[in-house]
């Protein structure tokens, strides 16, 4: 997986929702012996080859882990300078995105997001609220814990309010109290992929991955580009997915 795949064969097996843990930006930038913060610059470029190649091979969403709720513990500079990607990446792309008609969305808790940072990003969605294409959907300040813990308090207070009766919570009921009900009908993840070498979910969309597939890439985010996302798809076509059964 070291090497970047020229990818020739068709690819008919699209996945709808493919998510990503963007890994390895700080580790990419050491190894080329550049700054923590111009690995995330490059990282930002990255999101953009991607984003576009996904839109080309009809991909319904692209959900990217951008900030989680556990990135705080790091150091408030680096912090800091996490928080205005967002601003740059929308003011320098968001044309592009219009030109390729995908529809910006945001997963996440907004409290401690900075003013500046969820404007940016309510701007985006606003601005491509009316296109039709592929989702591009940034989970920024999420936790998949936080989320399920969040759901159940919401259904809690729904069955203490009488709206709905306890014995009528399913699967498809909590389902639908996550932040992803936002992309629905495409919940769930088909095809996740993370960069830089580490399996591991990190709290990313549990519930949501619960039967998707794993495509783990050695090399680090700000490597990635169109091609690289060919290769995970093409080997996603040849995965048989049972959901359980035979």
């Amino acid at each position: 997986m070291g090497d970047y795949p020229q990818v020739d064969t068709v690819i008919e097996q699209i996945p709808d929702h493919v998510a990503i843990i963007m890994d390895g930006n700080g580790r990419w930038a050491q190894q080329t012996g550049k700054e923590r913060k111009e690995g995330h610059q490059e990282g930002m470029e990255a999101i953009r080859r991607v984003t576009i190649r996904a839109s080309e091979r009809g991909i319904k969403v692209l959900t990217l882990y951008a900030f989680s709720t556990e990135n705080w513990k790091r150091p408030p500079q680096e912090v800091k300078f996490l928080m205005q990607l967002p601003v740059k990446f929308f003011d320098r792309f968001v044309p592009e995105l219009q030109e390729n008609n995908i529809k910006v969305n945001m997963i996440g808790f907004k409290d401690k997001v900075p003013g500046s940072t969820k404007k940016a990003i309510e701007k985006a969605i606003d601005e491509t609220k009316n296109n039709t294409g592929m989702i591009l959907n940034f989970a920024f300040n999420y936790g998949g814990r936080a989320e399920i813990v969040e759901a159940t308090k919401s259904l809690f207070d729904k069955v203490l309010s009488g709206q709905i009766n306890k014995k009528d919570i399913s699967e498809e009921v909590l389902q639908a109290e996550l932040l992803t009900n936002s992309i629905t009908p495409y919940d769930d993840v088909d095809l996740l992929i993370r960069s830089s070498g580490e399996q591991r979910l990190s709290n990313f969309l549990l519930w949501q991955n619960a039967y998707s597939e794993f495509y783990f890439s050695k090399l680090f985010w700000p490597e990635f580009t169109g091609e690289v996302l060919d290769k995970a798809l093409l080997d996603y076509q040849y995965r048989s997915r049972r959901y359980g059964a035979i």
